[in-house]
Formats: structure tokens, C-alpha cells, sequence
């Protein structure tokens, strides 16, 4: 009896089910194929938004304040991202990650030539430091 009234209320709290068809009486249920197919999708993939990325460029190589905008556009596609809109913060991340690179390539640059400069006041110095050599005096 207890679980006559549960079944009932089970019943009765779940939707109708949708029609069926009644099989031939010449087929029978084993010669049916047995199967399940079950689809899963996952859900999108949440853009990236390479915040940490424009903080570093913002803090060691902010060139003409490229790693500031970046951040900026790291933070906006944060924002999209939580509000759903991914086509937005796509754009926004995408922008971002094109700003740290076009500042990292500008810093190895500069930091290439400072090098270079920097050796080649070395070596000057180094030059000038060493006396002029004597030609045909003993």
C-alpha cells in the first residue's frame, strides 16, 4: 500500500507522456535493437581575457601606456564574460592579447638596442682606457 500511494503520486506529478505506437503483433520486443544513444553538449568554452598577461605588460613594459589599454580591455572582456555576451568578450580579449604583443615586441626592442649601446659605451671606454701604441720609438 505505501508504495502504491508514492507510485500514484509520482504518477500524477509527472507530465503525460507523449503518444506511442502499439508494435505489430509479429514483431516482438527481442528482435528490436537495443540501444541508447545519448547526445551531450558541452557548453562553450569562456573566451580568455589575458588580465594577467596586461598586468605584467602594464607593470614591466608599458610602452606608450599599451599595457594600461590592454588591461583595460582585459577588465571589459572580464565584464562580458560575466554578463554572457562571449562574442563580446572575444572581441575585447582578442584586443587585449594583440596590445601585449605589439608591447612585448616593442620592449625586447628596446631593450636589444640598450644593450647594443650599452656594450658598444663599454667597449669605448675600454678602447680609450688603453694607451696609443708607440711606432718607432725604443
Amino acid at each position: 500500500p505505501r508504495c502504491r500511494r508514492r507510485c500514484l503520486r509520482a504518477r500524477g506529478m509527472q507530465q503525460s507522456l507523449p503518444p506511442y505506437e502499439v508494435l505489430p503483433a509479429e514483431v516482438s520486443m527481442e528482435e528490436l535493437p537495443r540501444s541508447t544513444a545519448v547526445l551531450l553538449e558541452e557548453p562553450p568554452r569562456p573566451p580568455r581575457d589575458h588580465l594577467v598577461w596586461s598586468l605584467c605588460t602594464t607593470l614591466y613594459g608599458n610602452f606608450c601606456c599599451l599595457g594600461l589599454m590592454a588591461l583595460v580591455f582585459s577588465v571589459k572582456s572580464r565584464d562580458r564574460k560575466v554578463l554572457g555576451d562571449y562574442s563580446g568578450a572575444q572581441s575585447y580579449g582578442s584586443t587585449a592579447k594583440w596590445l601585449n604583443i605589439v608591447a612585448l615586441v616593442i620592449h625586447i626592442i628596446i631593450a636589444i638596442i640598450v644593450i647594443v649601446v650599452v656594450a658598444l659605451f663599454i667597449a669605448g671606454a675600454i678602447q680609450s682606457m688603453q694607451p696609443p701604441p708607440s711606432y718607432g720609438q725604443n
